[in-house]
Formats: C-alpha cells, sequence, structure tokens
C-alpha cells in the first residue's frame, strides 16, 4: 500500500463490504442498490483527530505534521515514495518548495477521491 493509500485509509471511512448473493429471487425482489456514501468533510476529520491528539501540529501547511498526526511515516523517503505517487516535481528531495508542492498535491488527490476540502487548504 502507498503513503497516499495510507493517508486515505486514515481519513475516509472503510468501504462497506459486498454482502453475499442470497440463493436466486424473484426479479420482483431483487435487493435495493446501496446507498451512496456521503462525502467526507476532510477538514473536519483532521480537525478532530488534531483536537484528539493535542493539536496536531501545522497540519494544514506542512505535509510532516499531516503525516505525523496521521501516525504514517514522513521520512524523507516516505515523502520521496508520496512525491512519485502523485508526479510532484517541485524542488528537490525535502526542500521547503517540494513539502509545499506534496500537502497542495494531497489536498487536490483527496477532493478527486471524494473528499470535500476546502479552498483554504488547496491554495
Amino acid at each position: 500500500m502507498g503513503i497516499f493509500s495510507s493517508i486515505m485509509g486514515k481519513i475516509f471511512p472503510p468501504k462497506p463490504k459486498p454482502v453475499a448473493a442470497a440463493p436466486a429471487a424473484p426479479a420482483a425482489a431483487a435487493a435495493p442498490p446501496p446507498a451512496p456514501v456521503a462525502p467526507v468533510d476532510v477538514e473536519a476529520v483532521l480537525t478532530a483527530l488534531a483536537a484528539s491528539k493535542g493539536g496536531g501540529g501545522n497540519w494544514r501547511t506542512s505535509i510532516v505534521d499531516l503525516l505525523k498526526m496521521l501516525d504514517i511515516d514522513s521520512s524523507l523517503n516516505a515523502r520521496k515514495e508520496l512525491a512519485g505517487e502523485l508526479a510532484v516535481n517541485a524542488g528537490a528531495h525535502g526542500s521547503a518548495e517540494q513539502n509545499l508542492a506534496l500537502i497542495k498535491a494531497v489536498w487536490v488527490a483527496l477532493e478527486q477521491n471524494g473528499g470535500i476540502v476546502p479552498a483554504s487548504l488547496r491554495d
């Protein structure tokens, strides 16, 4: 599992497992389709997590603080891996430029995957 998948796993609720198919039933008694999963308010989830952990550092603008708050490896190698996953090529690995580009790319990717991310985090 990649770094971004780990981030998603910490923010988004687990998807419900499919229910085993029942024995053949008449077409009129077909099971209703599953209810759509509600979008996740990423900022609300992370704000609550930060509060439960005593603040969470500067997770809104720091990729290192975000990863630490989520209990995910924040080492340079992990951030290099994340940069590869999100196609972030800004600055040298570990530089402030790359770290800023990474946090912005994470917000955009979370939004693309069903998260509600306010403009204040994306910009």
